[in-house]
């Protein structure tokens, strides 16, 4: 059965200063790429979860072939992105017996290092959660089983998915994600992976 993906890509981008969804690196902006990568790697469905900018979102991104949710709780934090993503997958997929959970400003993030977060989660003898480990911590990507739904729903504020990779409660496997710590929050970001 495929896995489901929620793409979180409703923050304000602050620190940035523009829409990091809207930043282009290599010519394609971070979102055409997440969504891109996303799409390639098999799963499905393809949920990304907008509020701050939207508008200017939907008029620059390609999202025909994704499911658009609308966080209009977005400024109480990451969290709420989640919840409306994940009750996007329990109303279009009610059998999903994972998640897989994503951001949209990893440059570095593959095809096929989300293949192999895949591959691994399917083949596990027991529901685990498959991370990915950069910086020396396990992070997102990284796909939950439907054993972790309830804690994914119960994260308040900017509390995201790391805080239940920290103390997971059930099986976890980490998967070496190299660049993984890469992101784009700051004008230095920018122009330090501009090239990327």
């Amino acid at each position: 059965m495929p896995v489901p993906a929620i793409i979180l890509a409703a923050g304000a981008s602050r620190r940035l200063g523009q829409p990091k969804q809207l930043v282009r690196v290599a010519g394609e902006t971070l979102l055409a790429r997440t969504i891109r990568v996303v799409c390639e790697s098999g799963t499905q469905p393809v949920i990304v979860v907008l509020g701050a900018h939207r508008e200017s979102i939907v008029s620059e991104v390609d999202l025909s072939g994704v499911q658009v949710v609308t966080n209009h709780n977005w400024e109480q934090g990451i969290a709420s992105s989640i919840h409306e993503g994940m009750r996007t997958v329990e109303q279009s997929s009610a059998k999903a017996a994972a998640v897989l959970l994503l951001v949209c400003d990893q440059p570095k993030l593959s095809v096929e290092h989300l293949r192999r977060l895949i591959e691994v989660y399917q083949e596990a003898d027991e529901p685990a959660i498959v991370a990915s480990r950069y910086a020396g911590i396990a992070g997102i990507p990284a796909i939950f089983p439907m054993n972790q739904f309830e804690k994914l729903l119960r994260l308040r504020g900017d509390a995201g998915a790391r805080y239940i990779l920290r103390e997971p409660d059930c099986a976890m496997v980490t998967i070496d994600f190299e660049g993984g710590e890469v992101d784009i929050d700051t004008p230095e970001d920018l122009v330090e992976n501009s090239r990327i």
